[in-house]
């Protein structure tokens, strides 16, 4: 099954927000033969008639056309959006790695703005901004209600220009008002060290466009500087996801066999129920940037590095990983995006992201709302795992999509999430500074080194001794896809 150019698309979480792109008009309600609700039409013609005729002021066309849609479209899902052509265009800026911003992953939740996770060294990482924040106000406008994409808009601008947040703290007082000035954010996706002789590091920030080629020159550069390497450590900590493409190649550097699955979707239509292997048609138009790695990294003993902030691409690449037992997941559940955006463009500069499909492991496992479950539970300190009790997964949206077959919802948090645990988690993180991951006092990598080397791991509080795997992951044999059916029409 060839790669076509509808499977090159985003998946992920705030800003980079999970497409696989269809450029292409649909009339899907002459596709799927149902009628048109005809009174429902004439109803809302008659509403749209009466805007025009008795509101206190005249209103645009253009607007009311616009806002209807959007909120239609809106009340789908948490990942359902219209994009109009600012929208659009900041998209496919984000697609390239690159943006004028402030630098965060964000999110809905009760109605407000809440901190995903800071971007690494851009203006809100540098002011202090931190995980689990609620922005309340943009530029003193009230975000109550408003829309992630809506409050990207306005945090958007010129480079050099400022934006004033107001952030709320849960267990503060006062908001704390902070003004920031844009930048272009350039995301850098792949960095790469040996953080101790013979043992490497690599982190992916977010699966962009470049992300490939950027993978294939680190770890080559990587073998060249020690080409015995015992251990990998694979960070995904805190990646919001990207392109789905990066997700299937940087899975297919680290599997033997390039026939296995990486991840299959479901849908109600046909085009949805698909499988992705780790073949070249499936994450690359043309040419191998995977062409010449090095051979070590088929075999290399490898960890996983996740966290509640890792989403969609990046728990894609996890839950491939750890399926073929290929490598060993390490750290707390990961947010749990695990559904699929198809892009439809309405117009030149303008289209909607439509929920088409949910994503599942080569093994057939749900990502949606489940996230992906780490082989080692480890906590982001030595002191426990502060962040779990401020962050928001999937499952905290509203409108969120359950996992297929699921009858009640996962839980959110991996610990208590009420007030009393925020307010002890922000007193102790008051004063602490961000985790510079790959740096000497990072606590879950200090984990994994300690893992290849056949030391103690010091799991997660309440996790019992008896539920470490076995400490040698092995590379998986072959893996049935599971059977996708196209839909009953």
């Amino acid at each position: 099954m060839g790669m076509k150019a509808k499977h090159f698309g985003l998946v992920g979480v705030g800003v980079l927000v999970g497409v696989a792109a269809s450029f292409q008009l649909s009339a899907h309600a002459q596709k799927t033969g149902a009628p048109l609700p005809l009174d429902e039409l004439r109803q809302l013609a008659d509403v749209y008639g009466l805007i025009k005729t008795d509101y206190v002021e005249p209103v645009e066309d253009k607007k009311l056309l616009s806002e209807a849609i959007g909120g239609m479209v809106a009340s789908l899902d948490p990942h359902s959006v219209y994009l109009d052509q600012k929208a659009f265009r900041d998209m496919r800026e984000a697609v390239q790695g690159k943006f004028v911003g402030v630098g965060v992953e964000i999110s809905n939740e009760d109605g407000y703005i809440k901190v995903v996770s800071p971007i690494e060294d851009t203006p809100a990482f540098k002011a202090g901004v931190k995980p689990g924040d609620l922005i309340t106000r943009i530029d003193n406008v009230p975000v109550r209600n408003m829309s992630s994409d809506e409050a990207i808009k306005r945090m958007r601008g010129k480079v050099g220009s400022k934006v004033t947040l107001t952030i709320a703290r849960p267990g503060e007082d006062k908001p704390w008002v902070v003004p920031i000035a844009r930048q272009e954010i350039k995301v850098v996706s792949v960095r790469a060290k040996m953080v101790e002789p013979g043992y490497a590091w690599l982190r992916i920030s977010q699966f962009q466009e470049n992300t490939l080629d950027e993978l294939a020159k680190k770890t080559k550069e990587l073998y060249a500087e020690q080409p015995d390497i015992k251990g990998l450590v694979l960070d995904l900590r805190n990646d919001p996801g990207g392109l789905l493409p990066g997700a299937i190649g940087v899975s297919a550097a680290f599997l033997p066999q390039p026939d296995q699955v990486i991840v299959s979707t479901k849908g109600q239509v046909a085009d949805a129920n698909q499988a992705f292997y780790g073949r070249r048609e499936f994450y690359a138009q043309r040419g191998d940037p995977l062409a010449g790695l090095p051979a070590g990294l088929k075999s290399v003993p490898m960890v996983v590095l996740v966290n509640g902030g890792s989403a969609s691409a990046s728990e894609i690449v996890a839950g491939a990983l750890q399926d073929y037992q290929r490598a060993i997941v390490m750290g707390s559940r990961t947010f749990g995006k695990g559904s699929v955006q198809t892009l439809r463009q309405l117009s030149e500069d303008t289209a909607i992201k439509l929920t088409t499909a949910r994503y599942y492991t080569p093994k057939g496992r749900p990502i949606q709302a489940t996230g992906i479950e780490p082989d080692l539970r480890v906590d982001e300190s030595a002191e426990g795992d502060l962040l779990n009790a401020l962050r928001v997964r999937e499952a905290d949206l509203q409108r969120h999509l359950v996992a297929e077959g699921n009858q009640k919802e996962t839980p959110a948090r991996d610990q208590d999430g009420s007030l009393a645990q925020q307010q002890r988690a922000l007193a102790l993180l008051k004063d602490r500074k961000p985790i510079e991951f790959g740096g000497q006092e990072d606590f879950q990598l200090a984990q994994a080194l300690n893992h290849f080397k056949g030391q103690p791991v010091q799991l997660a509080k309440g996790v019992p001794d008896e539920d470490k795997p076995a400490p040698a992951p092995l590379p998986g044999a072959e893996h049935k896809p599971p059977e996708l059916k196209a839909p009953k029409q």
